[in-house]
């Protein structure tokens, strides 16, 4: 093991609000240690959304995302991850959600293979769910968490319990992107990464307990765009193992890919994280996001409505099957995508065509080579697993190595060809009002028109009204000019479209919620993450 680090110099940690069980979390053994993490990694931090910025600008100026040059030899080399532990070896299917107690007790029960418990596009970061989502899963690691529903003593609400831990998923803990900041805590004057807040945290609580019962602690990192990014998380990961003293690789990852530069450089991110990463994940709807966010200037690639972006397209394609060649080349997994849709109760003609659209999805998946692939819903697992349990025996399919995939730069940025309709242009801005005014109101995972909606849905459909309406001569498919009066249009027949919001998550911020909207579609500049402007609302 490396040598400890020189203790970071004492911090002045200010803690902004105070809620239940905050106390038990924020101790001032683990603020002590948020704030050596801070001190040593905020000055990275920074420079690596700098150089995101300046990335952008090349962007919009016209250039284009490619392979990169000077990490050739990377990609050309003969090399492969570490061995993955045995826990990590099947993932046919994983469940995905928020981190309050009655999802984390749900979802480890669930039958899923695992649990990512999400802190990020599907958690509201509101200070208390932040606290609650970090004490349940404290709970859950222990064995002790339980809930109980409210009720009346007439009608006792469900109890809800952990089953034995045998029979529980395995748990993986999604952390917030580097580009977020934790106001709630405050390091010598400045906000704390929202990323080192909740991984550190329940790394702090958490990892000797899971590295006892070999299960790791293991983690889902989300909205990496370069190597350099991934290098910082290694290095941050490297840390915490000194600091705590675990063995070097005992934190094992998992890298998202849905930005559109990562795409480019998916063997150099497996090569910073080659000491623990056990593989990538097909982020598709944040790629999409990203797509539309990198060339936000390009009036060549804008896209279609979203409806019409689905993974057959050929540039999404060629992004899945690019992932499966260049994690099985290297010995680590390749997770497929996102099934958002939930069950549709009192219409089984509509149920069974949204399950068809769950079984082609999952059964293009299996069948191209991943080895396992996401759901939200538990109700969808029974459907994954036998799909993936009938198409591949094995635990995985790291023997598919996909030489038969040959993609170029042009296969990863053409895009996808397709129209606007009205209802598609509609649909974005009741999806995007609907999913803020629930997010404003802490609640992070919606369910609308029948999909599980999370931020990068919604962000998929705030980029796509921007695009649309600063990019001069389109038209809906039936000749309608896309402008802002063809937007103004849609925000006074949303109350028709809404109907009864009585009952709606979030329905006391709407009006809120369009004005957000409003702004962020008429500015000048494609503002990078809904949830930036959004956050300095919460709490």
């Amino acid at each position: 093991m490396s040598a400890v680090m020189a203790q970071p110099q004492q911090a002045d940690i200010e803690v902004i609000g105070r809620v239940e069980g905050q106390s038990e979390v924020l101790t001032p053994a683990a603020l002590q240690f948020l704030a050596g993490l801070h001190q040593r990694f905020e000055p990275q931090r920074q420079a690596r959304l700098k150089a995101r910025r300046e990335r952008q600008s090349f962007f919009d100026g016209g250039g284009l995302t490619d392979f990169r040059e000077d990490t050739r030899a990377i990609r050309t080399g003969d090399w492969k991850v570490a061995p993955l532990p045995q826990a990590l070896l099947d993932r046919r299917v994983e469940i995905t959600g928020p981190v309050d107690p009655k999802m984390v007790i749900n979802a480890l029960n669930s039958g899923a293979k695992v649990y990512m418990a999400d802190f990020e596009d599907s958690t509201s970061p509101t200070w208390p769910n932040l606290i609650a989502g970090q004490r349940a899963l404290i709970g859950a690691v222990r064995g002790t968490l339980e809930f109980t529903a409210p009720g009346t003593p007439e009608h006792p609400g469900k109890h809800y319990a952990l089953r034995p831990f045998e029979e529980q998923a395995v748990l993986m803990v999604r952390p917030r992107g580097w580009h977020l900041d934790e106001k709630h805590l405050r390091v010598d004057g400045t906000p704390i990464s929202g990323s080192l807040f909740d991984l550190g945290l329940f790394a702090f609580h958490n990892a000797h307990v899971l590295a006892g019962k070999d299960r790791g602690p293991y983690f889902y990192i989300p909205k990496l765009q370069s190597m350099e990014e991934a290098q910082l998380w290694n290095d941050v990961l490297d840390d915490i193992e000194r600091e705590l003293g675990l063995p070097s690789g005992q934190l094992k990852v998992t890298v998202l890919i849905e930005t559109l530069p990562a795409v480019f450089e998916m063997d150099e991110i497996l090569h910073a994280l080659r000491t623990r990463i056990a593989g990538l994940n097909c982020g598709r709807w944040d790629y999409v996001f990203s797509y539309i966010k990198t060339f936000r200037s390009h009036r060549d690639k804008v896209l279609p409505e979203r409806a019409q972006v689905t993974m057959t397209q050929p540039f999404l394609k060629a992004y899945s099957e690019l992932l499966i060649q260049t994690c099985h080349k290297r010995g680590a997994h390749a997770m497929g995508g996102m099934a958002a849709q939930i069950p549709i109760s009192g219409d089984e003609e509509a149920n069974e065509a949204a399950l068809a659209k769950v079984r082609a999805d999952k059964l293009r998946e299996v069948t191209a080579g991943h080895d396992g692939t996401w759901v939200a819903h538990p109700a969808l697992i029974p459907l994954a697993m036998q799909i993936f349990d009938e198409r591949m025996p094995t635990p995985n399919q790291r023997h598919v190595l996909r030489e038969d995939v040959w993609v170029t730069r042009d296969d990863l940025i053409k895009p996808s060809l397709g129209t606007i309709s009205r209802a598609g242009f509609e649909n974005n801005v009741e999806v995007c009002v609907r999913y803020l005014a629930a997010w404003l109101d802490g609640n992070g995972c919606v369910p609308i028109h029948w999909l599980m909606e999370d931020a990068a849905t919604a962000e998929i459909a705030r980029t796509q009204l921007w695009q649309w309406l600063h990019s001069e001569g389109l038209h809906l498919d039936d000749g309608t000019p896309v402008d802002f009066a063809l937007l103004e249009r849609a925000f006074l027949n949303l109350p028709s479209r809404l109907g009864d919001t009585s009952r709606m998550p979030g329905a006391s911020r709407i009006n809120e919620a369009i004005g957000v909207l409003d702004r962020l579609t008429h500015a000048d500049t494609l503002e990078d993450f809904l949830t930036l402007p959004g956050y300095a609302r919460l709490d």
